[in-house]
């Protein structure tokens, strides 16, 4: 795989990362992990997290 086709495919999984993310923050879904409730607000800073590495990935692919 050529550098172009790691940033696109590292871009896409990353914009559905960051889609997960929006629909749970969106919808409200509980999320518990080893009995800790996941707070909604986790989603928000995880879902700008993903987004912005999305468009990195995807910015930085059609420089190559």
């Amino acid at each position: 795989m050529d550098t172009k086709g790691y940033l696109r495919l590292a871009g896409a999984i990353f914009a559905l990362v960051a889609l997960a993310h929006l629909v749970r923050a969106v919808l409200n879904w509980p999320i518990v992990i080893a009995g800790w409730i996941v707070p909604i607000w986790l989603s928000w800073v995880a879902f700008l997290v993903a987004a912005v590495l999305s468009w990195f990935g995807w910015n930085l692919s059609k420089r190559v």
